[in-house]
C-alpha cells in the first residue's frame, strides 16, 4: 500500500448522493453500505443508474475502516425527513455483513434490506493474504472499467479484503430474525463468499428472494453484468412499494 493509501485509509468518508431527476418524483430510497477497502464514490454507476429510475441514493464508507462514523451517517440520513419511504438499507461485502447486523439487531429499522456478496460465515476464503493485486481486482470485478477505477484510485485500500470481517457482525446478522423483505444478490463465481455458504443464510428468513448473477464475481453491483444487477435491485424495490409482501409485477407466462 502506497502513502497515499494509508494516509487516504484514514480520512472517514464521506456520504455520496445521488438523487431523482427533478422531473422524476422521489419512490423511495436505499442507503447503501461500502465494502472492505472501498469509499462511497466508487458506487456512482450504480447510484446514478437507481437514481434514474426515481429512487434517492446514498452512500456511505467500508464500516471495517470507519464503524462509528459509518453508523453515524446511517442513523442522521435515517432521520432525514426528506429520503422517502420505503427506506432499504443495502451493503456489499462487508458492508451486507454490517447491514444485516444493524437490522436483525433491531439497531436501524427500515423497511427493506439488500445484500451483495454477503459473506457466509466463518469458513471464507483464507488465504486471499497471499493474491496479488491484480488477482484481487479479478475476484473484486471482472469489469474492465471498473477494474480500471480501482487501480488508478489511490483512495482503494489495496489488500483491504484480507481484513477479517467482526464475527459479531456475522453472528449478529442473523437473517431469521430480520422481519422487512430480504433481497440476496450473489455471483455464482463469487470465490471471496464462496455461493454454498452464502446462500445457507438466507435459509429461514421470513421474507427473502436470492437472486444470483451467472459467472458473476464478488462485487455484483460493479461486475460486468452490473446492469442486470441493477435491474434486479429496480424490480426488488418496485415491488417493495407495492407491498411488504413483495407482490409479482412481472411473471413469465407460457405460451401453452
Amino acid at each position: 500500500m502506497t502513502s497515499a493509501q494509508l494516509a487516504a485509509a484514514a480520512v472517514a468518508p464521506t456520504v455520496a448522493a445521488w438523487d431523482n431527476p427533478p422531473a422524476v418524483a422521489p419512490r423511495g430510497t436505499v442507503i447503501l453500505i461500502a465494502g472492505r477497502g472501498e469509499h462511497p464514490g466508487l458506487y456512482e454507476r450504480f447510484g446514478n443508474r437507481i437514481a434514474f429510475d426515481g429512487y434517492r441514493v446514498r452512500v456511505v464508507g467500508d464500516p471495517t475502516a470507519h464503524e462509528r462514523t459509518v453508523t453515524s451517517q446511517i442513523n442522521r440520513l435515517l432521520a432525514d425527513p426528506d429520503l422517502p419511504a420505503p427506506r432499504v438499507l443495502a451493503g456489499s461485502d462487508a458492508g451486507a455483513a454490517f447491514a444485516a447486523a444493524l437490522v436483525a439487531a433491531g439497531k436501524v429499522r427500515v423497511d427493506g434490506l439488500i445484500l451483495v456478496g454477503l459473506p457466509g460465515g466463518e469458513t471464507t476464503v483464507t488465504d486471499i493474504g497471499e493474491w496479488e493485486w491484480e488477482t484481487e481486482l479479478g475476484e473484486r470485478t471482472a469489469c474492465p472499467t471498473h477494474q480500471a477505477r480501482l487501480d488508478a484510485d489511490v483512495s482503494v485500500r489495496r489488500g483491504a479484503l484480507t481484513v477479517p470481517i467482526s464475527r459479531s457482525w456475522i453472528v449478529d446478522g442473523d437473517l431469521r430474525r430480520v422481519a422487512v423483505p430480504v433481497l440476496g444478490l450473489h455471483g455464482t463465481a463469487d470465490l471471496l463468499s464462496p455461493l454454498p455458504a452464502a446462500r445457507e443464510r438466507y435459509t429461514g428468513a421470513p421474507i427473502a428472494e436470492f437472486v444470483t448473477i451467472d459467472g458473476g464475481k464478488h462485487d455484483a453491483l460493479n461486475d460486468a453484468t452490473h446492469r442486470t444487477a441493477a435491474a434486479v435491485v429496480v424490480l426488488f424495490l418496485e415491488r417493495l412499494r407495492a407491498g411488504a409482501d413483495l407482490p409479482e409485477i412481472a411473471r413469465w407466462t407460457p405460451w401453452s
